[in-house]
């Protein structure tokens, strides 16, 4: 298995857990016993990845001493948060060349390792980005719709409302994408927008259960979906 790059977003302000992430970041809240930072990680280390880096803003110090004494590269975005688009691109120089595979911190996964099934079905000669979907029934804590329509070649174009799948938080990108974009902070549908453009974008389902993180509600709901694996 070819090895990635790996970088983990972590520096978002949690806003939607409220009074759980006034005096720590979200990638530290706890569900089953665990920090959500743990759960992302425990799936990066299955696929051994190059290098592993993890950006952090808010209370970043709070990650940092937490990851200590890791094998793990922190990007602070010390002056601004950067948005998912810019925090990758200013972490590229720590990632080093080629694709990269990027996870959210605020999900639990079960079934089939994501990253795993990223890289299995990556194809650079197609693909500039490939991003792990759900059908949004099956999308635990998500609210809305869906995110892309999923063509039977696997590319995949935007929902524009219509039920469809869910992104999860989990992809491989190519940096080229990204660095066509000359902002500093921007968000990664700047990106995503440019390569559906180019019909290089492709989507996967993923081979099991997810839930999103991002509010008290969904501590409870993922701490469920792990208990009846």
């Amino acid at each position: 298995m070819r090895p990635f790059p790996l970088m983990l977003f972590a520096a978002g302000f949690g806003t939607r857990m409220g009074a759980l992430t006034a005096n720590r970041p979200k990638p530290l809240v706890t569900v089953a016993g665990k920090p959500l930072i743990d759960h992302a990680l425990d799936q990066a280390a299955a696929i051994g990845p190059r290098k592993t880096v993890v950006n952090v803003h808010y209370l970043g110090d709070q990650i940092e001493r937490y990851l200590h004494g890791r094998n793990i590269t922190i990007a602070w975005e010390r002056d601004q948060i950067l948005d998912t688009g810019g925090g990758l691109k200013s972490a590229l120089p720590q990632l080093g060349q080629g694709p990269v595979i990027l996870l959210n911190t605020d999900a639990v996964w079960s079934g089939e390792n994501p990253l795993k099934q990223l890289i299995d079905a990556w194809d650079e000669d197609r693909m500039d980005a490939l991003l792990l979907l759900l059908p949004a029934k099956d999308a635990l804590g998500h609210k809305g719709p869906g995110d892309f329509l999923l063509a039977d070649d696997g590319r995949i174009r935007r929902a524009n409302g219509a039920v469809s799948p869910v992104y999860l938080g989990a992809q491989i990108l190519r940096q080229e994408p990204v660095l066509r974009v000359k902002d500093d902070v921007f968000g990664l549908n700047r990106v995503w927008d440019d390569v559906i453009a180019r019909e290089r974008a492709f989507g996967l389902i993923h081979h099991g259960g997810w839930c999103d993180v991002g509010s008290p509600e969904g501590i409870k709901l993922a701490e469920s979906m792990l208990a009846n694996v």
